[in-house]
């Protein structure tokens, strides 16, 4: 846990008043929504959030965020988490199933700040890529994907059947091994009908990677 606090403690420095944020989903975002619903409480500020998920909207309204749309705001930054970053800042994020709102909010933002904590940092990605899926498309997805990964429908814990996302959709969970090339894997997901998006989040979308250990945080950059 002091590798997540101390990355959100320094992402708050960030964060100016009347500021429109948009917040990711996860346990890493939560640590940075409640240092920042003190800060709010404390020093009277007026902060704008839109949420990527249930979860993201129910703990930024508990610490005093108030919660707003794309209709209505631009957002300053965006501040997420993710499960693994390389080398080169490319991310994987999905584990929480909120990848396509989270993928909408960091293209709609002025400022990206990924949190993590030292445990998620690797030369180079190697974990299965969520994918979110129509369910009408389920089974030629499964088929498309069986060419180039193993793909595997996400299964739900204490709820029988497939994890269903915030926009009623299927995660399929798709290991391609070591991605060499992440822009490229995926590009390769974008043209299959039927995928709505996946959890690579190219470098060129993060402006700032925060580092957490039990000590301290750096900011990586570009």
């Amino acid at each position: 846990m002091n590798g997540k606090y101390n990355a959100s403690k320094l992402a708050l420095s960030f964060v100016k008043d009347e500021m429109t944020i948009g917040i990711g989903s996860g346990s890493t975002v939560e640590v940075f929504l409640n240092l920042l619903g003190d800060r709010i409480k404390n020093e009277g500020l007026r902060i704008y959030g839109i949420p990527s998920s249930y979860q993201a909207m129910i703990a930024g309204a508990k610490n005093g965020i108030i919660i707003t749309d794309l209709l209505d705001k631009e957002p300053d930054l965006c501040i997420d988490g993710a499960d693994q970053v390389d080398s080169r800042l490319n991310c994987i994020k999905g584990g929480g199933a909120a990848l396509t709102r989270e993928k909408i909010l960091a293209f709609a933002s002025k400022k990206v700040i990924i949190l993590v904590d030292e445990t998620k940092l690797v030369e180079k990605l190697s974990m299965p890529v969520p994918v979110e899926v129509l369910p009408f498309a389920y089974g030629y997805v499964m088929k498309r994907l069986s060419s180039i990964c193993k793909p595997n429908l996400r299964e739900g814990k204490g709820k029988v059947g497939p994890i269903i996302t915030d926009n009623g959709n299927f995660i399929l969970d798709c290991d391609f091994g070591i991605v060499e090339n992440p822009e490229g894997v995926d590009k390769e997901l974008k043209v299959i009908s039927g995928i709505v998006e996946n959890g690579i989040f190219s470098s060129k979308l993060i402006s700032a990677v925060i580092v957490g250990n039990n000590s301290s945080a750096k900011l990586l950059k570009h």
